[in-house]
């Protein structure tokens, strides 16, 4: 598959503060990459650059080979904060970016339909985010990024604040969204058990300053069903990811306690 994101050389300093040193990374068309690693290793930092929601002190960033400068409706973002308008409704927010676009209401309609009942809310289209649970919540969100078929999904940590029943259920129909669409995705999680069961890849960053000290496939077939937490491919790979991530979180507080 040909690589439609290139991040060359990219990195961020604040002040005299270097959170995210040079880091190099190839993503392929259908790639759903999982990234782990300590807080404040530039995890979040690295996925907002290419969002265009922050922009690197060096090196740069190419989608299908144009330079990211900026926001853009083929990146869709799904943060971990619920991000809906509280005065729209689900299908009012689903259709947000359809409108800006300027699609026939028609079509607005038809598409954010169709989103609404692939997320499980149909039914719900009239609600406002006050009467959702969290878990509806963003599953909205997650129709609404989808909605306007952007290039690239890119999820900052969308399932951290969810209980873990909630969560495990969220894992599942995002996956089954992506091994139906294929859209390719970068998922930012602190949680090592999700970050194998998503990921076709996972990538695991040092401590600050972030760098990408391993990048490894996961070697399990799709569809996947969440019995695949049981196999010892799955165990096996969530050993050693715990390990590299334990390392670099004791180099992060070992770094703190010296400050």
């Amino acid at each position: 598959m040909a690589n439609i994101l290139s991040i060359r050389g990219v990195e961020r300093r604040f002040d005299t503060t270097l959170a995210l040193q040079a880091t190099n990374l190839e993503v392929a068309e259908n790639d759903f990459i999982t990234i782990l690693g300590p807080s404040g290793c530039g995890k979040s930092t690295l996925l907002r650059i290419v969002a265009g929601l922050d922009q690197q002190t060096g090196g740069e960033v190419l989608l299908d080979g144009q330079r990211i400068d900026g926001p853009g409706a083929d990146r869709g973002m799904v943060f971990q904060s619920y991000t809906l308008f509280p005065w729209l409704t689900v299908l009012e927010n689903v259709c947000f970016g359809l409108v800006e676009r300027g699609l026939p209401r028609a079509q607005q309609l038809e598409i954010a339909h169709g989103f609404i009942a692939k997320v499980g809310l149909k039914g719900f289209e009239k609600h406002y985010p006050k009467q959702l649970s969290g878990g509806m919540q963003q599953r909205t969100a997650i129709a609404r990024a989808l909605a306007n078929s952007p290039r690239m999904l890119l999820m900052d940590e969308p399932f951290g604040a969810l209980d873990h029943q909630t969560r495990e259920l969220m894992q599942e129909l995002l996956l089954g969204i992506w091994e139906e669409q294929r859209k390719t995705v970068l998922f930012v999680t602190h949680d090592i058990d999700e970050a194998v069961f998503m990921g076709s890849r996972v990538i695991v960053m040092s401590a600050r300053p972030g760098r990408i000290k391993l990048d490894r496939e996961v070697p399990l077939p799709h569809p996947r069903h969440y019995s695949v937490k049981t196999t010892p491919q799955f165990t096996e790979l969530k050993a050693e990811l715990t390990e590299q991530v334990r390392v670099e979180v004791r180099a992060a507080q070992a770094a703190m306690e010296a400050a």
